[in-house]
């Protein structure tokens, strides 16, 4: 400590006892390496103080009055007129006590790190795994319950689904035909198209009743069955409503009904945000041996966007059994009354 060197030839008088019971002795007092030395007056040192380990009894006070640390039975007085001493033993306390490490400020610094950890785990892992384990452990019966709850809000705008008769008899029979879970028709819907929880899938009115062939409105259920594959209806729900709600869910089974209202005029306002990846599209038309044509120019009645649909028709050329029978088709087209 380059202190050191410059008090190194500094001495001062003081009174120092050994004990509280002892006599006080004048002493002659110099800064040594690293040590206060303590000598008598025919220069014999009587004892050494570390400089790190010194203490002051009275700080602020004259005559300044020092102890070892943890010993304040030694003392060591230094009186009013060693004022270069007195400032001199303070400059090197002052000079240690800023080389040694400070605890709390290590310990606050790590509190803090440790606390942003976990809010960064909060805000970044948690909404996520959350969400995961969420998906992962909510039965079916769960989800279907969630379908039909979006499905009744989805009704205060659209109006009743659809039934009737004859008609929800070959709905029901489409819908086998196509290996597909719960059709619903919706007399008003704001898109052609959507699939809730619980494999319910959700067709317009029109979708059956601007064209002639069932085809189309099979093409819609399974691009929407494709969909649901490739985009969890569940997952999408989880993240639209936020983290309360995914841990709400987990802790008593159940969604609010404010954020499944919030979520059911999200899907009624924003269109479609997937596109299903037309290999499985193809495929999936392929399996229920179902034209992708009719579906591709409902639409675009140009053919220019759904071209690979068209070109790629799993069931060109070949002679396919009918999705329905006439009489069924008529039925189901009337479903809504039109």
């Amino acid at each position: 400590m380059t202190a050191l060197t410059k008090y190194a030839r500094l001495e001062a008088t003081g009174l120092w006892r050994a004990t509280p019971e002892a006599q006080r002795r004048e002493v002659i007092v110099s800064i040594g390496d690293a040590t206060l030395v303590i000598s008598d007056l025919k220069d014999q040192a009587l004892t050494h103080w570390s400089l790190a380990a010194i203490e002051r009894a009275n700080a602020g006070q004259l005559p300044a009055l020092y102890h070892p640390d943890g010993d304040p039975g030694e003392t060591l007085e230094l009186p009013d007129d060693e004022t270069q001493m007195i400032e001199a033993i303070e400059k090197l306390r002052r000079a240690i006590n800023r080389s040694r490490p400070k605890p709390g400020r290590l310990r606050w610094m790590g509190m803090a790190a440790s606390v942003a950890v976990v809010a960064a785990l909060a805000v970044f892992w948690m909404p996520g795994a959350l969400r995961d384990h969420a998906i992962k452990v909510v039965p079916d019966v769960k989800r279907t319950s969630l379908g039909t709850a979006l499905l009744k809000r989805l009704e205060r705008v659209s109006g009743p689904a659809c039934e009737s008769a004859g008609g929800s008899a070959a709905l029901s029979r489409l819908s086998k035909r196509l290996e597909v879970g719960r059709v619903a028709i919706l007399p008003d819907m704001t898109r052609p198209s959507l699939h809730l929880p619980g494999r319910l899938i959700v067709l317009d009115r029109a979708v059956l009743e601007d064209h002639e062939e069932p085809d189309v409105a099979a093409g819609y259920v399974l691009t929407e069955d494709v969909l649901r594959v490739e985009h969890d209806p569940l997952r999408a729900l989880l993240e639209a409503v936020g983290l309360r709600e995914n841990f709400r869910l987990l802790t008593t089974g159940d969604i609010s009904s404010e954020a499944l209202d919030a979520y059911a005029e999200q899907l009624l306002l924003r269109p479609a945000a997937n596109k299903p990846q037309v290999d499985m599209q193809l495929a999936r038309f392929a399996k229920a041996e179902l034209r992708s044509t009719p579906y591709g120019y409902a639409r675009d009645i140009t053919g220019e966007t759904t071209l690979p649909l068209i070109e790629g028709d799993p069931m060109s050329g070949k002679l396919t059994a009918p999705l329905l029978s006439d009489a069924d088709w008529l039925r189901l087209q009337n479903i809504c009354g039109g």
